[in-house]
């Protein structure tokens, strides 16, 4: 069973992202991290650095790569009839 740990080290290497990136992704949807938050990420689990990846860190990554991606959510504008 992959981990959010896992989900987010395969995501960095097919998308070929750094640190940096993944901190601006974060922050597109509202969220702060340190890099050195991000890197125990990405450390071995048996290492002491070792941070595990929660729920709310890899789903606003997943919003923020979205926006990332194809750009903020344009609004819709309603016309009257």
């Amino acid at each position: 069973m992959l981990t959010n740990n896992d989900i987010l080290k395969k995501l960095r290497v097919a998308l070929s992202l750094h640190d940096t990136e993944i901190i601006h992704i974060l922050s597109l949807s509202n969220y702060t991290i340190s890099k050195s938050e991000v890197g125990a990420f990405f450390r071995d689990p048996d290492h002491t650095n070792f941070r595990p990846c929660g729920d709310q860190v890899l789903r606003n990554f997943l919003n923020g790569l979205i926006i990332y991606k194809r750009g903020p959510r344009e609004e819709k504008v309603e016309s009257k009839k």
